[in-house]
């Protein structure tokens, strides 16, 4: 078994679209880590750039105390599941799983009891002797998952292996994937858009957007601690409600967030008062989950919110409540998403060197790691750069200024009546204008973890 470590690793294609962005990140031995963004944000890029399909234009991988930036996928000891599992047609099941033995020369026999055992651990040992145009889209992906492991790779590589199937099935093959990554123990490394799938199968999820890293952590920390606002409004439903505000300190250093029609006071025992006491009228971003709110019997006092509620929706398990406070919402999709300007995307010499400044919201861009690789890459990063389409939005917000909060059965509450909220302070996230907490978030290494999984 081998950890990986990706040390500023980067991905151009033909000399002008960066698809990956100077992601620096450790994938502890036996760790199960998910890899979770929208569609388009270079977890794919980095998946295949791990499996050696994709080649690494600046940085370094390893797997353990191999350099593996340059070796051949057949060299990796890596094993990958594609989303539609790639079946050999004309073969069957067994065949298929035996595969990767038949070709490394291993004793017909020998893999074809090998290929039984792990049939039964995945279940579709009755369905050994079928073609894949027979098998169901689970049982065919499970062949997949097979054909992998069969040769017990260092590490296991799944691109988005459930998205083709129902939720049934989904659920069904999920906890098997889990079950299976922890009896093996190997590194595994899971590609998804799902956040569901992040939250119930990862030891850490790394939450990323436009080619950069966004958030590490364990779920628990990634959905109760978030990193970024982006991380935030990524993770949970209801989505979290993101809220422009103000900060206001009075002359006894109290702390409010002003959202502009009412505020909500923080306590000044509070950790974030100390950071903000010094910060008079600087813009943030405040975050709240759902179930931050309380519907309150009157208004009064520092910490609540007041509004008129304008719809309630029956989820099954819950009620969610939209209110109308006047606050401005903020879109974390739109958070700290900055396009290059025109005059930004010009080719500038420095140093000798021909490159485009890129720029990177989040001060750890590609700009900023050229020294720190070689001159060869530096030459092929100089064309690295992004086609002219159109600026980002530069307001980010909704098209409806609604608070979102869960609320009981039998609370009473009608739409077009007056609703007085009373906000936990210390479920809030306070993050700067430009998406980051305001008390920096820090997380430990996978060497400084136990090691167990959950």
């Amino acid at each position: 078994m081998a950890g990986i470590r990706l040390d500023a690793v980067s991905k151009v294609y033909d000399g002008k679209y960066l698809a990956v962005d100077g992601v620096s990140l450790d994938v502890a031995d036996g760790e199960f880590m998910v890899l979770l963004g929208p569609s388009g944000c270079g977890k794919t890029t980095l998946l295949r750039m791990i499996a050696g399909l994709e080649e690494v234009t600046a940085g370094e991988l390893w797997f353990g105390r191999t350099l593996a930036t340059g070796l051949a996928p057949k060299d990796r000891g890596v094993a990958l599941v594609f989303q539609n599992g790639a079946l050999y047609p004309n073969r069957t099941a067994r065949e298929n799983i035996m595969f990767p033995l038949r070709m490394a020369g291993e004793d017909p026999a020998a893999a074809s009891e090998k290929a039984a055992g792990l049939a039964r651990i995945l279940r579709i040992d009755a369905a050994l002797d079928r073609l894949p145009r027979t098998l169901s889209g689970g049982q065919r992906q499970r062949v997949a998952i097979g054909r992998a492991i069969v040769r017990r790779p260092k590490i296991f590589l799944m691109d988005e292996p459930l998205s083709n199937l129902d939720a049934t099935m989904r659920t069904e093959l999920r906890q098997e994937i889990g079950a299976m990554a922890r009896d093996l123990k190997v590194t595994t490394v899971y590609v998804t858009h799902d956040q569901v799938e992040a939250l119930t199968l990862a030891d850490r999820i790394t939450v990323m957007r436009d080619g950069r890293i966004e958030d590490v952590g364990t779920p628990d920390q990634v959905f109760n601690d978030p990193a970024t606002a982006f991380a935030a409004g990524f993770l949970g439903t209801p989505r979290i409600n993101l809220m422009s505000a103000t900060v206001r300190v009075t002359a006894h250093h109290r702390v409010s967030l002003d959202f502009g029609a009412q505020a909500i006071q923080l306590p000044p025992i509070d950790r974030r008062s100390l950071i903000l006491s010094s910060h008079d009228g600087a813009k943030v971003i405040v975050g709240a989950r759902s179930d931050a709110f309380t519907p309150a019997a009157d208004s009064g006092g520092p910490g609540q919110l007041s509004g008129r509620l304008r719809a309630i929706e029956f989820h099954g398990h819950q009620w969610v409540a939209f209110v109308e406070c006047g606050i401005e919402m903020v879109n974390p999709d739109l958070v700290g998403l900055q396009r290059p300007s025109q005059a930004a995307r010009r080719r500038i010499a420095l140093d000798g060197t021909t490159r485009t400044r890129h720029a990177a919201p989040h001060g750890s861009g590609l700009s900023t790691r050229l020294s720190t690789i070689g001159t060869k890459a530096k030459a092929r990063l100089g064309m690295a750069g992004l086609p002219p389409d159109a600026e980002a939005p530069t307001t980010p917000t909704h098209r409806r200024a609604d608070l979102v909060l869960e609320i009981g059965a039998g609370s009473g509450l009608e739409p077009g009546g007056k609703v007085h909220l009373a906000v936990d302070t210390s479920r809030l996230h306070i993050f700067d204008e430009s998406g980051h907490r305001v008390d920096r978030v820090t997380r430990a290494q996978p060497a400084e973890r136990s090691g167990t999984r959950r």
